[in-house]
């Protein structure tokens, strides 16, 4: 299992260093390919959105692929994505190239979740789950620094082309190192199904995404594509409940409690998550005055937490459970959030920084073991519908967190930058509160492993 977890978060790198590495470029971007901020903004909007593409297709491919060939294919998707975008010439051909690594990273981090989970045979969840987090955990570190530093030092390509050494050396252990899986069953491709919710995501996304300019959530721009995207996603529901096990994704895994709940906990965890991370940098800039640089290293104490909390938090949810670690590490993001709501434009740096190295702490000790939990009790064929249930239900809540602090912060920083960003800060700390006695409900440690003992009876009748 270790071997297969390394060998998969060496490719997954890639694709987590170079969503934070680019997002910390797009001003630079939009000077350097003469293109306005409204058009670059699609080198970041377009890559998302394309992975919600691909996202609800994993399961269904590699299923008729094998997880092996699967991840090859991805990994060299994104490889040519990546280099394309060093070799565009203008911002529109950018762009395009987005999209391809979008379409590839899309299919790599569900599957990066269900290869290692499979691997793992349901055991050791926890600690599997902190291996599994280690590139979410070290991307924010390093890529923001690096893509200060390209960006200093070096032509804008190297944004792109520092992916090809992960990508190449991920491809080349994985030849080695994953065992070859033959497909799983020859299962028709749910065209309909597809139709449904891969457009609905990305509309709801794409709409919610609109709601930081003008007008805020009452705009046609906003309503039009997120009010069109429910009706799809409503549309998939009814569809994929009547196919069951033959739908693109089977919803009959929620009647699972752990994934049920894990999936409210990760909705919860995304709207705090990325809420909090839309504001913070702003916050630097523009109450503080820093640079994106400047912004980037600031941010560092908050990814070394969540480093630091990963091996402890794994041990704990594997020893006890997951519903009292998760609670734990919500009630101290909770905490450490509260010194932003009241911050100024001349609060104690050193106060914030600790601030944020205790949420950071806070936040790997929620996330792992709200992650993991997802998947007690699930045997291994369903392991990849609940990677993508998971992977969709977070994005979409990080989403709506950040449309909402976005729309908060526009309409409350008429009375001045701090008393905007204080407002919006108390928004992030109460959906981190709300969460916080929803860990409740998640399984304990008996629970988890009866759920096991079950799950791994139910893989060896399949």
């Amino acid at each position: 299992m270790w071997v297969t977890a390394f060998t998969i978060i060496v490719g997954a790198m890639a694709v987590v260093f170079d969503s934070t590495i680019v997002s910390v470029a797009i001003n630079d971007l939009s000077s350097r390919l003469h293109a306005p901020l409204s058009t670059i903004q699609w080198v970041s909007t377009g890559y998302l959105l394309a992975m919600f593409i691909t996202i609800p297709i994993a399961g269904w491919a590699q299923t008729a692929l094998g997880g092996k060939r699967l991840w090859l294919i991805a990994l060299a998707t994104f490889l040519l994505g990546s280099v394309l975008c060093a070799a565009a010439w203008n911002a529109e051909s950018l762009i395009a190239f987005r999209v391809l690594q979008g379409l590839g990273g899309g299919i790599m981090l569900p599957l990066m979740t269900t290869l290692i989970i499979q691997a793992a045979g349901g055991r050791n969840i926890g600690r599997v789950m902190a291996a599994i987090t280690l590139p979410t955990a070290l991307g924010p570190i390093i890529g923001p620094v690096l893509g200060g530093v390209i960006l200093a030092a070096a032509d804008w390509r190297w944004l792109f082309l520092v992916n090809i050494p992960f990508c190449v050396i991920g491809g080349w252990l994985a030849i080695r190192n994953l065992a070859p899986s033959a497909p799983s069953r020859r299962t028709r491709l749910d065209i309909i199904g597809l139709l449904l919710i891969s457009p609905g995501v990305i509309a709801v996304v794409y709409g919610l995404s609109q709601a930081a300019g003008a007008g805020g959530f009452g705009t046609g721009k906003v309503l039009t594509p997120f009010i069109g995207g429910l009706l799809l996603l409503t549309g998939f529901v009814g569809w994929a409940l009547r196919r069951r096990d033959r739908a693109l994704i089977d919803l009959r895994l929620f009647a699972h409690r752990p994934l049920a709940s894990g999936s409210v906990l990760g909705f919860l965890a995304g709207a705090t998550l990325f809420g909090a991370m839309f504001l913070l940098p702003l916050y630097w800039e523009a109450a503080r005055g820093q640079t994106a640089l400047g912004a980037g290293l600031l941010l560092i104490p908050q990814s070394i937490g969540t480093l630091l909390s990963r091996g402890p938090a794994g041990r704990l949810t594997d020893k006890f459970g997951p519903r009292w670690v998760a609670l734990i590490g919500f009630a101290i993001v909770t905490l450490a959030t509260i010194p932003f709501a009241f911050a100024t434009s001349d609060t104690n740096y050193a106060l914030l920084l600790a601030a944020l190295l205790v949420r950071g702490f806070g936040m790997g000790a929620a996330i792992i073991p709200l992650t993991g939990a997802s998947f007690i009790g699930l045997a291994g064929h369903e392991v990849p519908g609940a990677s993508i249930i998971t992977r969709v239900i977070q994005q979409i809540g990080g989403s709506v967190g950040t449309a909402v602090a976005a729309v908060v912060l526009q309409t409350t920083s008429t009375h001045g930058a701090s008393h905007g960003y204080g407002i919006a800060f108390w928004f992030a700390i109460g959906i981190t509160a709300v969460a916080t006695p929803v860990c409740l409900v998640l399984p304990g440690k008996t629970a988890v492993r009866r759920a096991t003992d079950e799950a791994a009876l139910a893989t060896q009748s399949v």
